[in-house]
């Protein structure tokens, strides 16, 4: 479920409630999670400015800032990830980063890493274009872009063809090879 996120609570800063560059698509759980939490740009990496899949690891549905980030952007994403809650989890030992009974992000997401996977021990049993173009099918049926692109990391076919395929991926993230490159303007 899609919703309209105010990068600047509206609550606090009525004179951007409908100004166009204060908006981002989110997932109703994120926006709920980030609330009215007052917002210093500066603070995060935004997905409409930074290539995000160099910031984040999916791993087996968890979300993790990725290794090997200078202090500065890993500070970044780890405030990105904590803001709109993608560190929740039930497995999280800090009882407050335990989603609620209505936030099933981490169940999908474990759901869609699991549903990944096997797509790529079919595809490794038997390649052929038919099957390549059934799993993107059901990637983009199933959602999680992320998740696909992390789990189809050594078939640069595979990840062409995803980000080929998902609707509004910005093609100019991405090398010919379908590795992440930074974003025109980005921090990342």
């Amino acid at each position: 479920h899609i919703a309209v996120e105010h990068i600047h609570p509206k609550i606090s800063n009525g004179a951007l409630a409908l100004v166009w560059t204060n908006f981002l698509l989110a997932c109703v759980n994120c926006n709920s999670c980030k609330g009215d939490t007052p917002i210093l740009l500066a603070a995060y990496l935004w997905p409409d400015s930074d290539n995000t899949l160099r910031a984040f690891v999916y791993q087996h549905g968890l979300v993790m800032a990725s290794g090997g980030l200078v202090a500065p952007l890993r500070a970044k994403v780890d405030a990105l990830i904590r803001l709109v809650g993608l560190d929740k989890d039930p497995g999280n030992p800090d009882p407050e980063r335990r989603p609620s009974s209505a936030d099933r992000r981490w169940k999908y997401r474990q759901d869609c890493w699991g549903l990944a996977q096997r797509s790529l021990n079919r595809l490794q049993a038997n390649d052929t274009i038919e099957l390549r173009a059934q799993i993107v099918e059901n990637a983009i049926s199933r959602g999680g872009f992320g998740i696909w692109f992390s789990v189809f990391v050594g078939d640069a076919d595979m990840r062409r063809r995803l980000v080929a395929a998902f609707p509004g991926t910005a093609q100019n993230c991405f090398d010919a090879n379908a590795i992440p490159i930074q974003r025109i303007g980005g921090q990342l």
